[in-house]
């Protein structure tokens, strides 16, 4: 079974080596047959990752301790759901992983490619299959899964107790695919330049791919907060950690993208700046998949790390020097089809936008590096931890929220300060009476106002357009509901993107509220003791110890009351890992859409006393709830518009703004 896992491996890296020669080859000396030929060789090469994942995945269930990765990522003792985690859970299983699924989403984006991108689609295929060659190269040499031992031992090492996790079987796999999908719009943009083509072709699909891989990287980042939140232990969702922050780092230039994008599309502009946007991304990316494998920052994030960094540093190095040198190759054919109307424009609130997200980025990656720049130039190793992100991304993330709730109620091509005066009256009054509630209730400082504040005007302005699309509709003879759902339908990208708006409200109302005034006590309790913190009184009943083959399960209960009426019998603990020496913390956690009650117990001595650590985190439920907003509004988004061709869209550039300041089904902001 594993020599068919090694041939597998093998025939992915000539089928997609052929692809990519014959792709280039068939383009430039116009061989359809080629170009045809090399297409299916990159339809094949899923197939075989896909046998290669089969055998992996058998030998996991059969309990095969003679392939060694297997051994190092499973024991008997294991329960069978995590068969799937420990998969990729070592460096070789994601590194499989990553080529079968970028290979399936490869082959999909070229077979789903629209006609007009048919003369560039061949060096979008060579881009693609140039990916998947990478990855299936380094598997067949570097780091394949499928080595065997000669004494295989009767069980395996098992798996690293952090990963035992329900949000593991979905965490690494989004966070992974978001990673690795940012190469499909970066292939059709590459693709279209090294073709020579002049128009805006690749943009649908780009845009399309572009939000599909933002909102699984987005899921995955927000997967990844909540097993923080719920394993670590610390009581917080997010600490600027470097593996954390690269998985942010590509989602920045990506969200900066397909907003930029949309301007592109509408009025032909940002035609190099788009360029650079999707291939700053990309590089983000793989600096991402770098900092998993052999970053030199340590990480508790890092599982898969292996002396593999440098391969993919240099791959990092020759995409980002071959991509700029075809960017400044054919820079003078990416000229915008028409320019900047006003500095009071929509185009303009997208580029202040753009701008925003990469100087986030700019700084995040500062702030990953300087630790590395510190040891190479003072010989010191200096850390950067929470305090100098807030500091410097905290303005500028609160400048982006304000921004999201102005952008979109500002014409194209040019507005009137009267007129956008007259647009905010409404969410700015319900925002300052927001603020003033605030400051009645307690809340003092400066931050939180100016948060909540850019929170609530971007809220109105969302729900005040869309109470005036559907009183328009109404006025039709449409009942409310109709015509709200039509209002949807007739401008989906718009619209969409107004439901991820929302999402990102209750995000930015989720950690002003848990950042700035989240409660933490620490108390050590004898059973039948209690403490009271923001209301709450714990009460310690009793602990109980489990002793199992791999591990040792302590746990306390508690009994959580507010006053005198019992809210829940929680059951916080921890499971120490003798194998691994590494203790894993069962934090107990009751949640509700003010407040969570979160409590963490350690340290049990033989008296029975334990100590605790209680927090009371507000607003931290938003968070999640505010995912399935992003999958709403990005399906919504994706979703097909009826009658809307390129040639639609390019009249549309031509409308004077006084004439149609925004034509209904006409893709405008957010999304």
């Amino acid at each position: 079974m594993t020599d068919l896992g090694k041939i597998a491996v093998l025939l992915t890296v000539a089928l997609s080596a052929y692809s990519v020669v014959g792709s280039v080859v068939g383009a430039r000396w116009r061989m359809p047959e080629l170009v045809q030929s090399a297409r299916a060789a990159a339809y094949v090469s899923p197939l075989m990752l896909a046998v290669a994942t089969v055998v992996l995945v058998a030998a996991f269930v059969t309990h095969d301790f003679s392939v060694q990765y297997v051994a190092e990522n499973s024991s008997l003792a294991m329960s069978t759901w995590l068969t799937w985690v420990a998969f990729y859970a070592g460096n070789e299983g994601s590194l499989l992983f990553l080529a079968v699924i970028f290979a399936v989403l490869a082959a999909a984006a070229i077979g789903r490619a629209p006609k007009q991108v048919a003369p560039s689609l061949p060096y979008t295929v060579a881009v693609l299959s140039a990916v998947t060659l990478f990855f299936s190269a380094v598997l067949a040499t570097l780091a394949s899964p499928f080595v065997e031992v000669a004494n295989p031992q009767p069980d395996g090492r098992g798996i690293n107790p952090l990963l035992t996790h329900p949000g593991m079987l979905v965490h690494p796999p989004m966070l992974m695919t978001g990673l690795i999908g940012v190469a499909i719009p970066f292939a059709f943009a590459f693709g279209h330049l090294v073709s020579g083509r002049t128009g805006d072709e690749w943009v649908d699909p780009a845009r399309v791919w572009g939000l599909v891989v933002w909102a699984i990287l987005t899921i995955g980042l927000l997967l990844g907060a909540w097993w923080a939140y719920t394993i670590l232990g610390w009581g917080g969702y997010w600490a600027w950690d470097p593996v954390e922050n690269a998985g942010l780092l590509p989602w920045l230039p990506l969200t900066a993208f397909i907003h930029s994008i949309m301007v592109q599309r509408r009025r032909g502009m940002f035609r190099s700046w788009n360029i650079v946007l999707i291939t700053f991304a990309w590089g983000m990316a793989m600096y991402g998949m770098f900092m998993n494998r052999g970053g030199p920052v340590p990480s508790v994030h890092s599982f898969a790390q292996s002396t593999l960094g440098w391969v993919f540093l240099l791959f990092l190095a020759c995409n980002v020097v071959v991509a700029f040198g075809v960017f400044f190759w054919r820079y003078g054919q990416l000229r915008s089809s028409a320019p900047v109307g006003s500095a009071l424009s929509r185009e303009v609130a997208f580029l202040v936008n753009n701008v925003l997200f990469l100087l986030i980025t700019l700084v995040t990656l500062w702030g990953v590096v300087f630790p590395l720049v510190s040891d190479v130039f003072r010989g010191v190793t200096v850390t950067v931890g929470r305090p100098f992100y807030d500091i410097t991304t905290g303005p500028l993330f609160l400048a982006l929220l304000l921004l999201m709730g102005v952008g979109p109620l500002i014409p194209w091509r040019r507005g009137s300060p009267r007129r956008l005066s007259n647009t905010l009256l409404l969410p700015a009054a319900a925002a300052a009476a927001v603020a003033l509630v605030a400051l009645v209730l307690g809340v003092r400082s400066l931050f939180p106002l100016l948060g909540l504040f850019a929170c609530t005007v971007a809220a109105a302005a969302i729900l005040r357009e869309w109470a005036r699309g559907t009183r328009v509709r109404r006025r039709r003879g449409e009942s409310y509901p109709v015509a709200f759902g039509r209002l949807i339908a007739a401008n989906r990208p718009r619209y969409g993107g107004y439901i991820v708006h929302l999402g990102i409200v209750m995000l930015g109302f989720s950690v002003i509220g848990s950042a700035f005034y989240s409660v933490q006590e620490d108390v050590a309790l004898s059973p039948g003791q209690e403490a009271t913190v923001q209301g709450f009184t714990v009460q310690y009943v009793s602990n109980s110890t489990e002793v199992f083959s791999n591990r040792v399960e302590q746990q306390a209960v508690v009994r959580a009351l507010r006053g005198d009426d019992l809210l829940r019998t929680m059951s916080p603990g921890y499971v120490f890992y003798p194998d691994f020496s590494l203790a894993a913390t069962r934090a107990a956690i009751r949640s509700t859409p003010t407040e969570d009650l979160y409590i963490i117990a350690s340290e049990f001595s033989e008296g029975g006393q334990a100590l605790f650590r209680i927090y009371v985190n507000p607003m931290v439920i938003w968070m999640w709830i505010a995912g399935p907003l992003f999958v709403l509004g990005t399906l919504v988004a994706l979703w097909p518009e009826k009658g809307r061709t390129v040639a639609s869209v390019m009249r549309m550039r031509e409308t004077p703004a006084e004439q149609a300041p925004e034509p209904e089904g006409a893709p405008s902001s957010g999304m």
